[in-house]
């Protein structure tokens, strides 16, 4: 399993105590939710934050652009550390292109689905991908709660992979915690995304543990 703790749940005044605890865990990714404000109801980090991240932590940083027109900020994702690139179907005109340009800037390209888009709307494009986000929340807040039908997706996910032949893994983004990550990877998922399951934890590295060795 990879884990992707999530640093919108982080402690803001402690970041660099957070992602020194994130350095010394189990922890793969570490999540990085931008939001604008326009795509989602809420702003998160700007890209001088992420650069520091980048600087501070010694893991693969997985940025999820919750943001319209994510194709206008591919060079600067990259130029702030960004390893693997996450852009919305429902805010990318013209998929197909922006996933070659994030493939281009030498980033792995991700493709997320809100609740409501259908896993088919992927068919023309899983092959190039090397990700899909499954979002099991609506995007935009942490804390919420597990929409149950992201297992569906999940499967569905994993039978489109298999039937096009792709390699992308499946990464589930919301309400995730020891109950809702077991549904999820008995469905398929090979990432999961944790916020307040992790940073909310009395031992965040032991959460940590628990979601990585789910089977």
């Amino acid at each position: 399993m990879i884990v992707s703790p999530s640093l919108l749940s982080a402690d803001f005044g402690y970041l660099a105590n957070e992602l020194d605890m994130l350095n010394n865990s189990e922890a793969e990714y570490i999540h990085v939710d931008i939001m604008d404000g326009v795509f989602v109801p809420n702003i998160t980090f700007a890209f001088p934050v992420m650069k520091r991240i980048d600087q501070l932590s010694n893991k693969v940083m997985d940025v999820h652009m919750m943001i319209v027109e994510p194709q206008r900020f591919i060079g600067e994702v990259k130029k702030c550390g960004g390893d693997i690139m996450t852009v919305h179907y429902e805010a990318s005109t013209h998929l197909h292109r922006i996933i070659q340009q994030i493939k281009d800037a030498d980033m792995k390209a991700s493709v997320a689905l809100n609740p409501a888009t259908p896993v088919s709307v992927l068919s023309e494009v899983i092959a190039d991908l090397d990700m899909v986000c499954i979002m099991s929340v609506n995007p935009g807040y942490s804390g919420q709660k597990f929409i149950s039908n992201a297992v569906n997706k999940v499967r569905e996910a994993k039978e489109l992979i298999l039937k096009k032949g792709s390699k992308a893994l499946i990464e589930v983004d919301g309400g995730i915690n020891e109950t809702t990550g077991k549904l999820v990877v008995d469905a398929g998922a090979d990432v999961l995304v944790a916020g307040n399951y992790v940073f909310g934890a009395a031992d965040p590295r032991q959460a940590i543990s628990t979601l990585y060795n789910l089977k």
